[in-house]
């Protein structure tokens, strides 16, 4: 080990950035692995999905972003393990990187409750890469719907399932329905666009659970505005290439279509279990490890998960923090802060959780449904909540402030006051010929 402090933090998302910015200048040397070059927002996923953006648009180089941190280094790299005796992380195909304090900020995957051959038929949106999947499978669906010579065969083409109804589900059903209602009108002459059926398929008996009911319920009344038919306590027991199986109130039905999305389940990633799993720490149901109040691991002081690796509990009502962007840039401040206080005060961070405890300040969250529709709860104490135009413009300044990058903003801006005045999205493109007709 070198006489300055090394620090490695795996994952280049909200969290790990958050890190690595909050080190600058400070007495240490940091590490920033990821096995992608560039910071993605996460977010606005859905939006490169259905050719609202271009992937471009929502990413930024991460040797950009901390181009102004001398400290900090970043290595492209998968990391293969966690070696927690020695304070290693191994790498595949380079030499192992030490440290003296870790920061893991891994993410989640996407979950199929124990049916794995579902992702084939039924991708999910955590990359950059699922999103132009998606993209090129919504596209190819339409132009297969053009060529199609029966009725029953248009039909399926047509018809959208998505599953889930948390925040990506209801914000990439509510696109897709702007998508088939507006943007694509009479560009397809064997059909009419509008024609498309897009269903939302949510287990519980309601929508977007993180909010009150009454965001909720206008949720689904913006969503059918747009053609989107909500099924709530509704089971999925089968994806397959001709449709989906599902349970609900009226029984078992078979929903005929070509085109499943999945955004109703999440996992922690390999590395975040097989971390748990060599430092016998706690896992919550879908894996992810259970810190302690300053976010350090049991029994390793210099270990850190954050954001979605990462089930934090120490509040008030006990509750786990929701895996999104800003709970996961405050855990990346904080844990920048702690490793200043390592550096410092060794003294005082000796064992797991004598740091000073995070504390999450609840800002609100929203979502959005489509043009000029979108539902809001404000934080900070207030428990307020809005609807419509007001609580849409919200979200759009929200999301352009968060983008990383001027250039990112002023680009996004344009594009979606080009996309509010014209209704047209410029990134409807088909990268993958191999969907079409697959």
């Amino acid at each position: 080990m070198t006489a300055r402090h090394q620090v490695v933090v795996i994952g280049g998302g909200f969290a790990g950035v958050e890190v690595a910015l909050g080190l600058k200048d400070a007495a240490c040397d940091v590490t920033l692995v990821d096995r992608r070059n560039f910071h993605l927002f996460q977010p606005l996923l859905y939006q490169v999905a259905t050719g609202g953006l271009s992937p471009g648009d929502i990413t930024a180089p991460l040797r950009t972003i901390v181009r102004g941190c001398k400290n900090v280094r970043t290595v492209l790299a998968e990391v293969d393990a966690i070696d927690v005796a020695g304070r290693r992380v191994l790498l595949r195909g380079a030499e192992p990187l030490p440290y003296d304090t870790i920061a893991v900020a891994t993410g989640v995957r996407h979950s199929y409750f124990g049916h794995d051959d579902w992702e084939r038929h039924a991708p999910g949106l955590k990359s950059i890469e699922d999103a132009t999947e998606i993209r090129a499978r919504v596209l190819a669906a339409f132009e297969q719907a053009e060529r199609a010579t029966t009725a029953e065969e248009r039909a399926a083409w047509l018809r959208f399932v998505v599953v889930g109804g948390g925040p990506t589900g209801v914000e990439l059903a509510g696109a897709l329905g702007e998508l088939a209602q507006h943007t694509m009108r009479g560009e397809f002459r064997a059909f009419d666009s509008r024609d498309a059926r897009v269903v939302l398929i949510e287990t519980g008996p309601k929508i977007l659970s993180m909010y009150v009911d009454r965001l909720g319920e206008r949720a689904i009344h913006d969503l059918e505005a747009l053609g989107v038919a909500v099924w709530r306590n509704t089971n999925v027991e089968g994806v397959d290439d001709g449709g989906v199986d599902v349970v609900g109130p009226h029984g078992r039905e078979r929903v005929p279509c070509r085109t499943v999305l999945w955004a109703a389940g999440t996992a922690a990633s390999p590395l975040v279990k097989a971390l748990a799993s060599s430092t016998t720490a706690k896992q919550d149901r879908v894996g992810r490890i259970v810190v302690e109040p300053d976010l350090t691991v049991a029994g390793h002081p210099e270990i850190l998960v954050l954001g979605d690796a990462c089930h934090f509990a120490h509040t008030r009502a006990g509750q786990p923090l929701p895996g999104v962007a800003t709970v996961a840039m405050q855990m990346g401040r904080h844990a920048a802060q702690l490793v200043r206080l390592r550096i410092e005060s060794p003294e005082r961070v000796k064992t797991a959780g004598d740091g000073p405890a995070f504390a999450y300040l609840d800002k609100g969250t929203m979502a959005v449904i489509g043009r000029n529709k979108a539902v809001a709860r404000v934080g900070f104490g207030l428990d307020l909540s809005f609807t419509g135009f007001f609580a849409w413009l919200a979200w759009l300044f929200v999301h352009i402030a968060y983008l990383v990058g001027f250039e990112n903003r002023a680009l996004v801006l344009l594009q979606w006051a080009n996309h509010y005045v014209t209704r047209h999205r410029g990134a409807r493109l088909i990268t993958e010929a191999r969907r079409v007709g697959d």
